[in-house]
């Protein structure tokens, strides 16, 4: 069965212009002038003898058969681009070992697991609980996730995610006990995922250093203080990787406007060799994908900058944002960036 169809390229061109709102923003996706894309779109109305646009004012605006034309040409273009990308997609299957932060590979690699057993059925995974650098040497790991300065030499390394750390409590915690103000905390107990510098940190840029602590437990990794302030056992810092998921769900609250910001992040690293191989590249390319696509449909804004000594000092009377939010907000947004030098000094996120 022969089809009658429009040239490619004005069909390109249309769906460009009428998807961006500009035959400029066209132009500089498709890599070509503005005059060009003109043409194309002047061809195509041409072929079809009928106007595709309205003509003035400073966006596009479709006509009624340019409105009927764009989701056909817009599925078909969709429908192209993925039987390229699986055409495209190197052939993968075997085994691939992962070392991974612990906090990170419970409250978020786990998690997500499935979504990568879809897209790649053939791949089985061996996942080791570890932020022990040395491993991206060894000849049982292939890929490294660690928390740390990324510093590592004689590998393939690349930064994955920065973090801003702030503390995270329970709800029915802090319904029992509420956080009215930074100075409540020590009536709480305080829960360390590292040796406390993080803490001595977070209190530090709250001006609360020397605020005396009801009673701390240490713990050998966020994983374990995050889990322990989910059940209520405590107040913990958690992040903005490990604890969105808890946050978005309710499990866990910020209770306060400030974060601070991690000295160390979250690395991808691997040997060369195992870089090069399409099994390990294809996972690392999900890590990355996966992250980014997250950020971008999180309908949760990030830590917003603020100027902690102000702010903080004015939420310690009552009368600014470092009390507890009304409701005890359950979103990102509610915590502010700290920009004094000493929030900048963290312990390990193992």
């Amino acid at each position: 069965m022969s089809h009658r169809l429009p040239p490619l390229n004005p069909l390109r061109a249309f769906e460009a212009a009428a998807r961006r709102g500009s035959i400029s923003a066209a132009a500089r996706e498709l890599n070509v002038t503005h005059g060009a894309v003109s043409h194309q779109i002047k061809t195509l109305e041409e072929t079809l003898k009928t106007q595709l646009f309205e003509r003035g004012g400073k966006r596009l605006k479709l006509t009624p058969q340019g409105a009927l034309l764009l989701p056909a040409v817009s599925t078909a273009f969709d429908g192209i681009a993925a039987a390229t990308a699986l055409m495209n997609r190197p052939t993968t299957s075997g085994n691939l070992r992962i070392s991974c932060v612990p906090a990170l590979l419970s409250l978020w690699l786990v998690p997500r697991m499935g979504s990568f057993s879809e897209q790649y059925p053939d791949i089985s995974l061996t996942l080791t609980s570890s932020n022990d650098a040395s491993l991206i040497h060894s000849p049982d790991i292939d890929i490294a996730i660690l928390y740390g300065p990324g510093s590592w030499r004689d590998c393939w390394t690349r930064l994955w995610s920065t973090l801003d750390l702030f503390p995270v409590a329970s709800p029915s915690l802090l319904n029992s006990r509420p956080l009215r103000s930074v100075r409540d905390l020590r009536d709480h107990v305080l829960l360390h995922g590292d040796n406390g510098q993080e803490w001595n940190t977070w209190l530090a840029a709250a001006d609360q250093l020397d605020m005396p602590r009801h009673r701390e437990h240490f713990m050998s990794d966020a994983r374990l203080s995050t889990e322990a302030a989910r059940h209520g056992q405590g107040i913990a810092l958690g992040d903005n990787i490990t604890a969105s998921s808890l946050i978005a769900s309710g499990e866990l609250i910020i209770p306060f406007d400030l974060s601070v910001p991690g000295t160390n992040a979250f690395y991808v690293a691997t040997r060369n060799e195992v870089r090069a191989a399409p099994i390990a590249r294809v996972f690392i390319d999900w890590l990355f994908e996966t992250l980014e696509s997250e950020k971008g449909s999180q309908p949760l804004p990030l830590p917003r900058p603020a100027h902690r000594a102000r702010n903080i000092r004015a939420a310690n009377t009552g009368t600014a944002t470092g009390t507890v939010k009304p409701e005890n907000a359950t979103t990102l947004s509610g915590t502010r960036k700290a920009t004094s030098a000493s929030a900048r000094k963290t312990a390990t996120k193992a």
